[in-house]
């Protein structure tokens, strides 16, 4: 076993995985990396499953000091990341030698980060998953939905293999976010419509692992009151004063809100990259195209880089 000694953090630095699920009726959240896709390169770099629990590294903040001899990988947004006083990229994997310090410091090319080891980081499981939910008090390295803190720990039990360094590890942000389009759009406006799919969006500061608030014209609803119903991830809603809002992994898991739609896994992916203030785009997609990209990218991981 290898371990990890945390020398500084912050409450955005989380163990996550995929998520939880099968247990949304519970009224409990999915929770899981908010990008998905860098998750999945993190623990590719290590042949790891690409699910293995990582840890997620938002807008920088976190100091670790090996123990032991490890190897982990980076991948994700450019944080800032130093062992001692050299510079790390990320999409590499790369060793921490006895006594020597990862930092991870301050954005400089996306939101956040996700730090892998072989076999992933031990944690307890709940509800078949370790993802941390600081709400619901769920996941984590102790399984009660903390975030890491100072003088904790990490630690893992696999043996890792040969380095890997990604031959492009392009930080998909922001830009244009596909939209699949849901069964209340034809209540919207027709100007409303335009303006959605026309304009661009903001990314309001108050944004976190629940949703993140989209800024512009404002959207104006002509149905009725709905019931309020299942939230898929992903879903955009657009609640009275007409600012939508994309509802992410630690969303709440009904809403009686009117939807424009819900984006796609990937364009989650990139969103989850971007810092308040970047413009977005939305672009509507139907759902069997979306599929196609998806399972297209998917083969990614597949071959070799």
């Amino acid at each position: 076993m290898s371990r990890l000694i945390i020398e500084a953090s912050t409450p955005l630095c989380l163990l996550q995985d995929a998520g939880r699920f099968g247990v949304r009726h519970l009224g409990v959240t999915q929770g899981g990396a908010l990008d998905w896709v860098s998750m999945s390169w993190a623990n590719w770099l290590l042949d790891n499953a690409l699910d293995a629990p990582v840890v997620e590294v938002t807008l920088g903040g976190l100091t670790l000091q090996a123990e032991d001899y490890c190897l982990l990988a980076l991948a994700g947004a450019d944080l800032g990341a130093f062992v001692d006083e050299r510079a790390i990229s990320p999409g590499r994997s790369f060793i921490l030698q006895k006594g020597q310090r990862l930092r991870f410091t301050q954005p400089f090319n996306g939101a956040r980060a996700y730090l892998a080891a072989p076999g992933g980081f031990d944690a307890q499981a709940v509800l078949g998953s370790c993802a941390t939910v600081v709400r619901e008090a769920l996941g984590g390295v102790d399984g009660v939905g903390k975030a890491l803190a100072e003088g904790g720990q990490l630690a893992y039990s696999g043996t890792g293999g040969a380095m890997k360094v990604l031959a492009s590890p392009d930080l998909q942000s922001g830009a244009s976010l596909d939209l699949i389009i849901g069964a209340q759009i034809g209540q919207f406006s027709g100007q409303s419509l335009f303006d959605a799919f026309n304009s661009e969006w903001a990314l309001d500061s108050r944004a976190d692992r629940m949703g993140m608030r989209l800024l512009g014209t404002p959207l104006q609803y002509q149905g009725p009151s709905l019931i309020s119903e299942g939230i898929p991830l992903g879903a955009i809603q657009v609640p009275p004063d007409g600012q939508p809002i994309v509802l992410l992994n630690d969303r709440q898991t009904i809403g009686g809100y009117p939807r424009l739609g819900a984006l796609t896994p990937l364009s989650l992916a990139r969103l989850a990259q971007c810092l308040p203030g970047e413009k977005v785009r939305l672009a509507p997609v139907v759902q069997e195209a979306a599929h196609r990209q998806h399972i297209k990218f998917l083969q990614r991981f597949s071959r070799p880089l």
